[in-house]
């Protein structure tokens, strides 16, 4: 019998655990109204190791979790943003993509849509660039056709006749340190690539100058809202993908924010959109924990929310393994993966109807009811105790 009670003890504590884990995730009402179409988080991992190619896996760069994304799918998040690195998924220019990491984003995707209701974009992360020289540059090393190529590649593997498909593709992020219409002639290249290929699937188009909220309205010709309309999309099934991040240079790399207010930074771009007849989504932004911070995103989640007749939703920038103490990163905190950010609390309002979690007694009842009463008694104290221990 203390021998049996001691199994029992340890057998409880290790169920304790995760209930607890499991009920402290995202603890905030279970039922919420999304109002925009698109709620979620950058999962960062496959693009990290910037110049080392082909890199190793789990070395230069890392696998987003399917525990992170279980945990953001079941909080209530629909889309999850997947950036990746050309150069490894295509080391050739015109050639064939690479097997091992192309299954590695495969196993990612799958993971995703293993939720019900969740989409993802596939991001080619790599700033209009490939190994270094700028794409359709005049007399460059990579053309727009190169570009064209990998992604009718990506179309006919990732491609549906469904102009809802959950695989959306995000063409490249933020294009910089370039003519615009350099960035419009790569798009159109490799939108009609994706077309050609039958793939129906929605495009998301990022602007010039990091694709900026901000900035889109500025530099007189050469600014996204005078040259970004020209996209040409047979099947019209394209949003905008603008950045837009809170500290005073927008580049998301302060933790201060100077940008408490959102809606001077805002305004220009939707009232944009608006003229055009378009819809964009919020690719990138985030903010780090502190008060400015929190008053910058519950501003821009408001804002997001009451445009959503031209704004499709929001990417947080980001979660992901290795982010560690990373100012923005949203990534649950071990050893459970319910111990939430401080950012967690602050976007939870917005997402949609979170799954429901079990109740902390319900998942040990049927220990309690095989149990001898002063087993029960003993379990019943032993649970309140432990519970009470965890944050």
């Amino acid at each position: 019998p203390i021998l049996s009670m001691l199994c029992k003890m340890m057998m409880w504590t290790l169920l304790v655990v995760v209930s607890v884990c499991r009920a402290t995730a995202m603890d905030v009402p279970a039922t919420r109204t999304r109002v925009n179409r698109y709620v979620g988080v950058s999962e960062s991992g496959l693009e990290f190791g910037e110049g080392k190619f082909p890199g190793i896996p789990f070395k230069d760069y890392v696998q987003p979790t399917n525990d992170s994304i279980a945990y953001f799918a079941n909080a209530g998040m629909n889309l999850f943003r997947l950036p990746f690195i050309w150069e490894r998924l295509q080391p050739v220019l015109q050639g064939p993509l690479d097997d091992a990491y192309g299954k590695l984003i495969e196993q990612t995707v799958q993971s995703a849509l293993s939720h019900d209701g969740v989409s993802v974009l596939l991001d080619v992360h790599n700033y209009a660039r490939y190994r270094g020289s700028v794409i359709g540059e005049s007399g460059g090393n990579v053309t727009a056709a190169d570009f064209a190529d990998l992604w009718s590649r990506i179309a006919t593997k990732y491609g549906s006749t469904d102009k809802a498909s959950p695989i959306l593709f995000g063409l490249m992020n933020e294009p910089h340190s370039m003519k615009t219409t350099t960035v419009l002639a790569n798009a159109n290249a490799a939108i009609a690539a994706i077309r050609t290929a039958k793939a129906h699937n929605i495009i998301t188009v990022c602007g010039n100058i990091y694709s900026g909220a901000k900035s889109w309205t500025k530099g007189g010709n050469d600014s996204n809202a005078a040259v970004m309309g020209g996209i040409v999309d047979p099947m019209d099934n394209f949003v905008y993908e603008m950045h837009q991040y809170l500290d005073a240079d927008s580049s998301g790399s302060h933790t201060t924010c100077t940008l408490t207010n959102v809606t001077q930074a805002m305004t220009d771009a939707t009232v944009w959109l608006r003229s055009q007849g378009k819809k964009a989504i919020l690719g990138e932004w985030a903010g780090a924990n502190n008060t400015d911070c929190h008053t910058g995103v519950e501003s821009m989640l408001q804002f997001l929310s009451e445009n959503n007749d031209v704004w499709e939703g929001w990417l947080w920038w980001a979660a992901g393994p290795w982010w560690g103490p990373y100012m923005y990163s949203v990534e649950p905190n071990p050893p459970c993966a319910g111990r939430d950010k401080p950012q967690e609390a602050w976007i939870a309002p917005y997402l949609g109807q979170k799954e429901a979690m079990p109740e902390r007694m319900g998942t040990f009842q049927h220990l309690v009811d095989s149990a001898s009463p002063e087993e029960a008694k003993a379990f019943r104290a032993y649970l309140d105790s432990a519970s009470r221990s965890f944050p």
